[in-house]
């Protein structure tokens, strides 16, 4: 394994006792939302599904249903911004519902609300350049983390005898949580004991010493994660989101999470397993997947 590299309770919706105060949407949001279907009374909708209304205005679905109006069944629809902008209620381009869509299956740990809590620690995640760019990377972040937990279902390595492997005797401050504490953990498998230090120092975290929270606390798990992506080139020449904002393509994420084991055909099963994550999540999100998506 790459020295280098980051190794390898679906949220409750609350019910909404009266209907959400809608704000006049702009007329930017309205040529946006036009992306969308119209929605249709009595046609089956599944969570996470995006429609326009009658008014121009944009919904999507918290809960599966029967085509209920929009605008009276609030518990199963909650409005959208199709711009990404404030009118999501979330402030993330992924909304929960996507989320959840993305994730059917995922270990209760990953919540949405520690992801979101961990994006103050990067502020320019997903948050850069136009509405396309932002919902691509945050598909690619979430693709490529997919890939490395099973779809959110690990939150520790699976294979118990790498563990002891992760310890670096030669950096200076050695492995003080213990020869086999730095195995992988969290949404891109964090490992060896000189990434918890860089990790940690980045973060204002002791992740040296106490290594243990990225698989106790999600927010610092999801920080790690986006601690990476934002500032490690790993085994590429860029990071992952400097991959995505400048335009060089999904291909340029994988090659900086695991491009020396799978990168120039070295493993195309895994590459492709990424590729396929990143298309299924920005047909999620109603954009495009853009050029270059592999390595």
């Amino acid at each position: 394994m790459s020295r280098r590299r980051i190794s390898a309770f679906v949220a409750a919706l609350m019910l909404a006792s009266a209907a959400p105060v809608l704000l006049p949407a702009s007329s930017a949001s309205a040529a946006a939302c036009s992306s969308y279907p119209s929605w249709v009374a009595g046609k089956s909708y599944v969570t996470g599904n995006i429609v326009r209304y009658t008014d121009g205005k944009a919904y999507i679905a918290e809960h599966d249903n029967p085509g209920y109006d929009p605008t009276i069944s609030t518990w199963y629809w909650e409005p959208y911004a199709c711009d990404g902008g404030s009118g999501n209620p979330s402030g993330f381009v992924v909304s929960e519902a996507q989320f959840n869509q993305m994730f059917p299956g995922r270990n209760s740990f990953y919540t949405y609300s520690g992801l979101k809590a961990a994006m103050s620690a990067y502020p320019a995640f997903a948050n850069t350049g136009s509405d396309t760019v932002k919902k691509q990377e945050a598909a690619a972040f979430l693709a490529n983390v997919s890939h490395e937990t099973g779809g959110l279902v690990h939150i520790v390595e699976q294979n118990t005898a790498n563990y002891p492997h992760y310890c670096d005797w030669g950096q200076s401050y050695g492995c003080p949580a213990g020869q086999a504490a730095y195995y992988g953990r969290g949404p891109i498998q964090l490992s060896w004991n000189f990434n918890y230090k860089a990790a940690g120092d980045a973060l204002g975290i002791d992740l040296l010493n106490n290594p243990w929270l990225v698989q106790n606390d999600a927010a610092v798990a999801w920080k790690t994660g986006l601690w990476y992506w934002n500032t490690q080139n790993g085994p590429g020449s860029m990071t992952g989101h400097n991959a995505m904002v400048n335009g060089a393509g999904f291909g340029q994420t994988i090659r900086s999470i695991n491009g020396s084991l799978e990168c120039d055909g070295k493993n195309p099963a895994q590459v492709q397993s990424r590729v396929n994550n990143y298309q299924r999540f920005t047909q999620i999100l109603g954009t495009t997947p853009g050029n270059n998506l592999y390595c």
